[in-house]
């Protein structure tokens, strides 16, 4: 029996249970208020706020062109359709990197402006402080791991992450590091499987996987990927349920047809 059938709203406590009794958590990212209001009706646990809006709401090559003001504004939007959902909000890169206190001013904004119920944090040891001082201002946090986005150029490439046994010995590392911090839950991103199960076997918190493996305690997805909205990126770890693509595009030179044949507006179309 499902853990959150009968609950009015998911809360860090629930998907903590959720871990407990063996249940997977469903999570996809939402910028808007109406895909977070569908995504909401369907039943998703957690709703990310990602900072992957950079990219597939904005155009830009990455995510760090994403400012605080313009994740608050997504963040407000899913927060309006979102009824059921615990809604989870990134932090965006240079809002919480400089020092702890500048992360804290950064989580606080997003709760205070947008309603939203946690932020997400990329890295390991080196955020551990920025990590404990917004769980003490009582703002739950989840960790990311693995591939982050906002250190690309650090890492010169989108390829899988800790392959090699020192940086799978770090990121384990890092994993418990964070948990004893007091993160709710972690992101593992783009690692293999095998030290995706090892993580999650070993952690008491969820972990949450996008190309980490079956045996994370959920999943990821990016929604615009997921239902085919984003042309052409299809990595190894995505699988795509519908493709909205192909179907806006048909659904839109059919209107253009209608219009330039005066076939759109008929007779049941005006007042």
């Amino acid at each position: 029996m499902s853990v959150n059938k009968e609950v009015k709203r998911i809360t860090t406590h629930i998907l903590q249970a959720m871990k407990q009794n063996g249940e997977k958590i469903a999570m996809l990212t939402a910028y808007d208020y109406s895909m977070a209001t569908i995504l909401d009706d369907a039943g998703l646990d957690v709703l990310l706020v990602g900072d992957s809006a950079s990219n597939v709401m904005a155009g830009h090559e990455t995510t760090l062109p994403i400012t605080l003001d313009q994740m608050i504004y997504h963040a407000q939007s899913v927060v309006r359709g979102a009824s059921r959902a615990l809604v989870v909000v990134d932090l965006p890169f240079g809002s919480y990197q400089g020092n702890s206190k500048e992360a804290l001013i950064s989580a606080i904004r997003i709760m205070k402006e947008s309603g939203a119920h946690a932020v997400k944090l990329e890295g390991g040891t080196e955020i551990v402080e920025s990590v404990q001082r917004i769980i003490t201002a009582g703002i739950p946090v989840m960790g990311h791991l693995g591939l982050t986005p906002q250190s690309i150029y650090k890492f010169g490439t989108y390829t899988v992450r800790a392959k090699d046994e020192a940086e799978a010995l770090k990121l384990k590392t890092d994993a418990l590091a964070l948990q004893e911090a007091g993160c709710f839950a972690v992101v593992l991103e783009k690692i293999p499987a095998k030290l995706g199960k090892e993580v999650s076997e070993s952690l008491i918190i969820p972990t949450i996987g996008i190309g980490a493996g079956p045996d994370c305690d959920g999943q990821v997805l990016v929604v615009n990927d997921m239902i085919g909205l984003t042309k052409g990126f299809k990595p190894r770890f995505l699988r795509q349920y519908v493709n909205l693509y192909d179907g806006i595009l048909n659904a839109a030179q059919s209107y253009i047809k209608d219009v330039k044949s005066s076939d759109f507006p008929n007779e049941k179309e005006q007042y």
